[in-house]
């Protein structure tokens, strides 16, 4: 059973959440987590003045993903930050490119799943996932958050991502703030729960 994680991170936050959720899919007996980055579409040199380079380096050896990466796969996860409450336009022209896996019910049937990023806690992580779900439901997909059996989600002590929506974390407005504790904790839960749930739909 195979969990395919397909993300764009620009600072390493979204990548941070997606290592996460890979750990929580492997947890699951037989459950493999396949990690791809959507092609960078932003200049050499426009990432460099945005402080970005290091953060892009460290991921270069992560393969590009590809929309037939898709098909073989029993569960997949979007990760995307937020820009103006929505995904970003690396994961948008990505999800653009796979009207062909659309055209043929490629998707149907298969557990989707969304996790972001934004700089404040009102930043429209909660907007950026529901219109991937909308999208990933334009598939045919079966959507799978992040339910508040985590409990992690509940607290009020401190800033924290996650939502009944899916995994997310605050990153801060120059992106200094990377994941807590407690939202890889969360990304780790959704990585479990949905290959637990692709488990049982595979065996059927």
């Amino acid at each position: 059973m195979k969990v395919v994680i397909v993300y764009y991170s620009l600072y390493g936050h979204i990548r941070a959440l997606a290592d996460a959720i890979a750990e929580g899919v492997r947890q699951v007996p037989g459950a493999e987590a396949v990690v791809l980055r959507v092609p960078e579409t932003l200049p050499a040199e426009v990432i460099e003045k945005m402080g970005a380079t290091q953060a892009q380096a460290a991921q270069a050896d992560t393969p590009i993903a590809t929309p037939d990466d898709l098909r073989s796969a029993d569960a997949i996860f979007i990760g995307s930050p937020t820009r103006y409450g929505n995904v970003c336009g690396q994961i948008q022209q990505f999800l653009d490119s796979t009207g062909h896996l659309w055209a043929t019910g490629a998707l149907v049937g298969k557990v989707g799943a969304g996790f972001t990023s934004s700089a404040t806690q009102h930043g429209g992580q909660e907007t950026t996932l529901r219109s991937l779900h909308t999208e990933l439901l334009h598939h045919g997909m079966l959507i799978a958050g992040l339910p508040y059996a985590w409990q992690g989600q509940m607290g009020h002590e401190h800033v924290t991502g996650g939502s009944p929506y899916g995994a997310s974390t605050v990153v801060g407005g120059k992106g200094e703030r990377m994941p807590s504790a407690n939202e890889l904790e969360g990304a780790r839960w959704q990585g479990r729960y949905v290959a637990e749930i692709a488990t049982k739909l595979a065996a059927k």
